[in-house]
């Protein structure tokens, strides 16, 4: 994030937006006298000790203390850094955030990086439509019931389907050469020398890869089984680093997890996205895992901002076993007192 954000327009935000709507917006609110009260969503309890108050543009719970502006419950209920609860806020008035020192960000570039986030919303809705409709879905539904997976999970995860074929999703959605090309900033689609372009993800169960705010930036996608399976096709598939994508800062299941849990005690790194769904489908919710590439120190800094204790739980395979090491490498210059990590 580029500069500092004037603290006269923080002041100005907080005037603008209603901390009730922010609020209720998220976690239901009743009216009770001149304020609104609600079940504390930072702690568990039957009767409801969390107030909000209209007048003052505050919040308090009479339980666990937690108190602050609408920007401070966006942090905590969202886990988001200071500068993205403004953004947040901010998108929801209509308004950019300015930024001193003569860097704020480019209007254009800006609303180029907009249209792609968007154009990314649609991929990922097309993809859920898919296997809910398409013909060749089934083989897929399949796979994933024989996973013991329920709807309620894949729903919760936003899994798809890519129909087998060179132009699904071209058709769909790259319906001008701009829009085309956009696709192919954004990975999903792949250009050849020819100057044609054709679906990077064809024949795959997708596994939407979101960002701290829940936008889709990526996808992984599983290769569907057949009883003759091409030796040139890889089992996972991921997309490529983009504007939008880059795989040694996100991790998969990460903001699935938060919206889950309010409290997160400790998070827990497998190897791939099935084990993330898996976990969740037993209702293990604080499992995150990796794209295609080793723990970075990027990686657990993202951890330890949500939580105090980290898992490692990998395949007891040599590259299991290797990709520990790794972690337990990674994992050593960022300890601090507070922190602590396992390995299952």
């Amino acid at each position: 994030m580029a500069g500092r954000i004037p603290q006269q327009f923080i002041d100005d935000l907080l005037n603008r937006v209603d901390i009730v709507e922010v609020i209720d917006s998220r976690v239901p609110l009743k009216k009770k006298g001149k304020e609104y009260s609600a079940c504390c969503p930072f702690h568990s309890e039957k009767t409801p000790s969390f107030t909000v108050s209209q007048n003052k543009q505050f919040y308090h719970c009479f339980g666990c203390k937690a108190n602050g502006s609408a920007i401070g419950f966006l942090m905590e209920y969202e886990h988001l850094s200071f500068p993205d609860a403004i953004e947040e806020l901010a998108r929801s008035q209509g308004i950019e955030v300015p930024y001193e020192g003569g860097q704020r960000p480019d209007p254009v570039a800006k609303k180029a990086q907009t249209d792609l986030y968007d154009l990314m919303h649609e991929t990922d809705q097309f993809y859920q439509k898919q296997l809910r409709q398409h013909e060749q879905a089934q083989t897929a539904i399949d796979y994933l019931k024989n996973r013991g997976l329920s709807g309620e999970v894949a729903k919760d995860f936003g899994i798809g389907f890519a129909p087998d074929g060179w132009d699904n999703l071209i058709k769909a959605l790259g319906n001008t050469p701009e829009r085309e090309k956009a696709l192919v900033t954004t990975g999903m689609l792949i250009k050849k020398d020819t100057g044609k372009c054709y679906d990077r993800f064809r024949d795959r169960i997708m596994f939407p890869i979101r960002d701290r705010r829940g936008r889709c930036i990526a996808f992984g996608g599983r290769i569907l089984p057949k009883d003759q399976p091409n030796e040139k096709d890889a089992k996972y598939l991921n997309s490529p680093e983009t504007p939008l994508f880059h795989k040694g800062r996100e991790l998969y299941g990460l903001y699935e997890a938060r919206q889950a849990l309010r409290d997160i005690p400790r998070l827990m790194v497998v190897e791939g996205y099935m084990d993330v769904v898996a976990l969740a489908q037993f209702d293990v919710r604080y499992a995150v895992a990796t794209l295609g590439t080793a723990t970075t120190a990027d990686h657990l800094q993202r951890l330890f901002q949500l939580t105090s204790e980290v898992v490692f739980c990998f395949d007891g395979d040599r590259a299991g076993k290797d990709a520990a090491w790794r972690a337990l490498q990674m994992c050593l210059p960022e300890m601090r007192d507070g922190r602590e990590t396992r390995f299952m």
